[in-house]
Formats: C-alpha cells, structure tokens, sequence
C-alpha cells in the first residue's frame, strides 16, 4: 500500500480540473492531492504564502509542514529545488501541459521524471 501527497503550484483557485501556474513560487495556491496504490483518494489547496525577496524556503516549509512528499513543476529554480531535496520532497518536471489532472495522472503511473540541475531556470520572470 503505497502512499503519496503530491502538490501542484496552481492558479487562482487550483483544484484537480484546474490549471497549473507557470512559476511555483508565486503561485496562488498547491493543489494537493492524495493517493494511494496509484488512485487519487482526496484533492485539497493550500493557500502559498507571501513570497519576499530571498523567501526560496517559505513554499518548501509551507509544503513540507503539509506532509507533501512529491511536487510538480514546470519550472523551479535551484534554491527551492535543494530546499526540496533537503526535507524529503520529490521534485518531478513536466513543463508542457498546463492542467492539473493528465500531469498528475502521469506521475501516479510512473511516466514523470525527476527533474535534473539542468534543467532549473534562474528564478524570478519564469
């Protein structure tokens, strides 16, 4: 029995039939979702916090204190991405599709990928 809480950086009200937002760190809610043996069991958002200057760390504590262990990204940018990795948080990247469901669908059957250093982007206008 494999259990997973995946987070999606979303907009305006996020949500599994909604849309992805672009830059997770200025996303307007993580659309959080349960599963387990691969099957969505409760979908759920959680509101992100202000992100100021050099505040990298606030979504990555904001999730982990929420006990997400997988993030979906279309873009993120180093600091976060080690902050991720430094409290057990599963980075995968997915930069083409814009809804919530396929993408996250995707993971639960094995087909996202981990996302590699080369692929992070430098912050800010992403």
């Amino acid at each position: 029995m494999k259990k997973i809480r995946i987070a999606v950086p979303s907009v305006g009200l996020g949500g599994i039939d909604g849309q992805r937002a672009g830059h997770f760190g200025h996303c307007d809610v993580f659309t959080c979702i349960d599963a387990e043996d691969g099957r969505i069991t409760s979908v759920t958002t959680i509101q992100n916090e202000e992100h100021v200057q050099g505040g990298c760390m606030v979504p990555v504590n904001l999730l982990a204190s929420n006990h997400v262990n997988a993030l979906i990204v279309g873009g993120i940018g180093m600091r976060p991405l080690m902050g991720f990795r430094q409290v057990g948080i599963d980075v995968y990247h997915d930069a083409e599709r814009a809804e919530i469901k396929p993408v996250v669908k995707d993971l639960l059957a094995g087909k996202l990928t981990m996302i590699s250093d080369d692929q992070v982007c430098g912050g800010g206008g992403h």
